[in-house]
């Protein structure tokens, strides 16, 4: 390790292999790891626990349901106390994009939960093709009810769970003095009185609020097992198990009308619309398909265990390489300059470390380089915090968001953007963003860092900065992140 503090384990001086042992991530405390509960593994699960916590969810929903009926035009407060949820940002995992906040499930997902349960979702509870209800129905039924949705309203039912599990694990390893007593609101609710009760728990404390641990076994990262796009994906799998006549012809009629005999290949828009219009005129599609995921419950527990490995090795083992290789070769944690110079210096010492010290290795997955954009924001975000300068990530002024705004007082900022040479958009991007960014944030400093895999992607980056008239542009640093390069200690 380098000694410098971004883990759960550095700010509370603990083995990360006591963490791991655990069960649990060792999260980042500077932003969010990509990573949320799934509901179906709460569901898939052997542990009654987690089950509980599955079969709760599904209760509350039941709950909401009757009160649908009862109240066909809720009153504002009825929508607070029953249907918005704060995002449960302790965990410090999800999709924030700067530190560790969300915006939680609010008005529009309050309004989208009461009519869908009034409509659409009034059989909920009454199923009789799957083995159980599932919340990740309110995303197939709505477009509007996505994945970080779903992830806030699973989440605010594991928060009990997540409470005692890390107040167990602050009990046994940490120091008296690293936790305090917290009143968290919110924590259960009574079915007697139809009130969310709180609750007192020792929790470690980070900069004055708790820390929340999960378990490793009821997180994934792309999407939820149970999903829409997934959904339609699988239309031709679910199709043999159908039993019913009409809806199995109607399948048939939409493979063999739609899409094997068009004279052109449809676009993944035009199938999507084909496919929506399909479960639109047979929603009980949505019930074959949950069954269909729930035959090959399997799976979810094998891709939670892949995508959680794959984060553990990105964020936690790779980024500590880096940042070490970082501290002990370069003066990338030293401060010094004006915005300008600290982000350019620190955007060279990154490539120097990448190009001439192995650090290529670090962004490459079981073999393969990212190919997410955010993985590598994240990445930077992480090993940039221990600097006097502000960092925020994302920052959004009505003109579009750009990856980084480092400043130094309001006078003095400077616009950082990391993109992958594959962006199929790289083009568009350099030819118009910077200079809407510039003028939105009131800087005319901007540096865009742009990081390829291949001669390929190389090629592809000149052509289009030779092609709008960049090619010298001294703010704009390509790095060299393709393989097999001979090592720093081998080269002559």
């Amino acid at each position: 390790m380098s000694g410098l503090n971004i883990y759960f384990s550095d700010f509370f001086n603990i083995d990360e292999d006591i963490i791991e042992s655990y069960g649990a991530i060792n999260i980042s405390l500077i932003n969010d790891l990509p990573l949320f509960v799934d509901p179906f593994l709460l569901f898939n699960s052997e542990k009654p626990e987690y089950q509980k916590i599955h079969s709760d969810i599904i209760s509350y929903l039941l709950f909401l349901q009757e009160q649908a009926k009862k109240y066909p035009n809720p009153p504002a407060g009825m929508l607070a106390a029953w249907y918005h949820f704060s995002e449960v940002k302790q965990t410090w995992l999800g999709f924030s994009l700067e530190g560790n906040s969300g915006r939680g499930l609010g008005h529009d997902f309050a309004i989208n939960i009461h009519r869908g349960l009034q409509t659409i979702f009034k059989d909920f509870g009454k199923e009789t093709i799957t083995r159980s209800s599932h919340l990740e129905k309110l995303c197939l039924i709505s477009r509007l009810v996505g994945r970080d949705k779903i992830s806030d309203f699973t989440t605010n039912f594991t928060k009990k769970y997540l409470l005692e599990y890390t107040e167990a694990f602050a009990t046994t390893y940490l120091e008296p003095r690293q936790c305090l007593k917290f009143s968290v609101p919110r924590v259960e609710f009574c079915t007697g009185t139809h009130i969310w009760k709180s609750r007192e728990y020792t929790l470690p404390c980070y900069k004055g609020d708790y820390v929340l641990l999960t378990p490793r076994d009821m997180l994934t990262r792309d999407d939820t097992f149970i999903n829409r796009a997934d959904m339609i994906r699988n239309l031709q799998n679910i199709a043999p198990s159908v039993e019913d006549a009409a809806l199995r012809f109607a399948l048939n009629q939409y493979f063999s009308d739609v899409l094997q005999h068009k004279k052109k290949e449809m676009s993944r828009t035009e199938k999507e619309c084909a496919a929506n219009a399909l479960i639109a005129e047979h929603p009980e599609i949505i019930d074959h398909y949950i069954k269909y995921k729930e035959d090959n419950e399997e799976q979810a527990t094998s891709i939670s265990k892949q995508v959680v490995q794959e984060v553990k090795q990105l964020f936690n083992c790779q980024l500590q390489e880096l940042t070490t290789l970082l501290h002990k070769h370069t003066d990338f944690y030293r401060s010094s300059g004006n915005s300008r110079d600290e982000a350019y210096r620190r955007v060279i010492f990154l490539k120097n470390v990448i190009e001439d010290m192995d650090g290529y290795r670090i962004f490459y997955i079981n073999g393969k380089p990212l190919r997410r954009e955010n993985d590598l924001q994240i990445m930077y975000r992480l090993v940039w915090y221990a600097t006097e300068f502000d960092i925020n990530r994302e920052v959004n002024n009505g003109r579009g968001p750009v990856d980084f705004k480092v400043s130094k007082g309001a006078r003095d900022s400077t616009l950082v953007e990391f993109k992958l040479a594959s962006n199929t958009k790289l083009k568009k991007n350099l030819s118009n963003q910077v200079e809407i960014y510039k003028a939105a944030n009131q800087t005319d400093r901007a540096i865009k860092v742009i990081l390829y895999f291949s001669e390929n992607e190389y090629a592809k980056v000149n052509g289009v900065l030779n092609e709008i008239g960049l090619q010298e542009c001294p703010d704009i640093v390509l790095i060299d992140a393709t393989g097999n390069k001979p090592s720093a200690s081998n080269a002559g």
